[in-house]
């Protein structure tokens, strides 16, 4: 029970840093919305279903963060192809740009994060955190926090 504590602190404190240093850095999305833009650059013309399993959100979340993405003009909704119930996500031009202005910041201040720990040590971390999330689905969602 500890270790579940630990995981969901830690996952929880991971978020807490990355949304203070995505408002520090201006970057216009919130850590849900960047996670949305990066899984939308890495897997393009996904469904609203697909995404919503990617970043763990129910509909009704994850449609709130796609309208205001649609909004800020990042991406673009456009009817699917062979079923006319659905539609597929497209990050557009603007879209295209945040995430590639993004990345490098994101990474750089996971680093910053995780600073303190000896290679061996993250590595050992990562390692347990992956082996974790392959045996237990519901822990994905700590994967996708501490690696932003």
């Amino acid at each position: 029970a500890s270790y579940s504590f630990l995981l969901d602190r830690t996952a929880r404190k991971v978020k807490q840093y990355a949304q203070q240093q995505f408002k520090r850095g201006g970057f216009d999305v919130t850590v849900d919305q960047w996670l949305v833009l990066k899984n939308l650059a890495e897997n393009p013309e996904l469904s609203q279903t697909e995404l919503a399993n990617l970043v763990f959100k129910d509909h009704p979340t994850l449609t709130r963060i796609l309208d205001l993405l649609t909004k800020k003009g990042y991406i673009i909704r456009v009817q699917h192809p062979q079923d006319r119930r659905s539609f597929q996500l497209h990050l557009t031009p603007d879209g295209v740009t945040k995430v590639a202005e993004l990345r490098p910041k994101v990474l750089q201040f996971r680093e910053k994060a995780w600073e303190n720990l000896t290679i061996n040590r993250h590595l050992r971390v990562g390692h347990f955190v992956t082996l974790l999330c392959l045996s237990n689905n519901f822990l994905y969602e700590t994967y996708e926090m501490l690696h932003i």
